[in-house]
């Protein structure tokens, strides 16, 4: 069963994206990636920095979870706050999870002052996310229904019917069919009613694993 405090939408990205700006002569390099872990977040790091050695900084920030509850940032060397932070904010002020942005910095001569590094990596990112396709992925509630062979392929269509609900499996046993559903939490009342109204009230319903599935930012 999902957490009661789990949100039921949040906004990602649909592929990574990359921009780049120069201020002063330093030049910075935004790279952006949908992630699904921490460990998927710092992988990503990983293949940037190793992509990208002559730079100076590696700085980043990293937001992980559907509830965005895991979050990093690191300044790579640059003055504390300056980079990772403004960096990290931006991720936040967007309302995206499970995104990574690694900013890479090759030093053009040129001190930028803490106020110019926080508005030049804060800027990198955003001019990578205005690039970006923001996608959104939408919790579906999963239910078991047990139904013997007669009513099930009856049944299936009905459910397929109805909004924000789908099917993602058949299974065919010796003694009847078991459908597997996902469905919007909103739409889960109308399962439950399409289920009893089609099979009589015979048809069994058990809870499913929770999914998401993507859907119009």
């Amino acid at each position: 069963m999902a957490p009661v405090n789990q949100p039921l939408r949040y906004l990602t990205l649909a592929a990574p994206a990359v921009a780049e700006l120069e201020v002063k002569r330093s030049r910075f390099r935004c790279e952006l990636a949908p992630v699904s872990s921490e460990e998927e977040a710092r992988a990503f790091v990983a293949d940037v920095r190793a992509a990208h050695r002559d730079a100076r900084h590696h700085c980043t920030a990293f937001v992980i979870g559907a509830d965005g509850a895991t979050q990093r940032s690191n300044d790579d060397g640059e003055p504390s706050g300056t980079a990772g932070a403004p960096m990290l904010e931006v991720l936040r002020g967007r309302d995206l999870t499970d995104v990574a942005a690694v900013v890479c910095r090759w030093f053009g001569g040129t001190l930028l002052g803490t106020g110019g590094l926080i508005r030049a990596y804060g800027d990198a990112v955003s001019l990578a996310l205005d690039d970006a396709r923001v996608l959104a992925r939408e919790r579906r509630q999963g239910v078991v229904v047990d139904v013997d062979h007669a009513t099930g392929p009856r049944l299936e269509h009905a459910l397929r019917g109805l909004p924000t609900t789908g099917v993602t499996a058949v299974e065919y046993g010796t003694e009847g069919i078991r459908l597997h559903v996902a469905t919007a939490p909103d739409s889960a009342d109308a399962v439950t009613a399409t289920v009893a109204a089609v099979t009589s009230g015979r048809g069994r319903l058990g809870p499913g694993p929770s999914t998401w599935v993507d859907a119009d930012a």
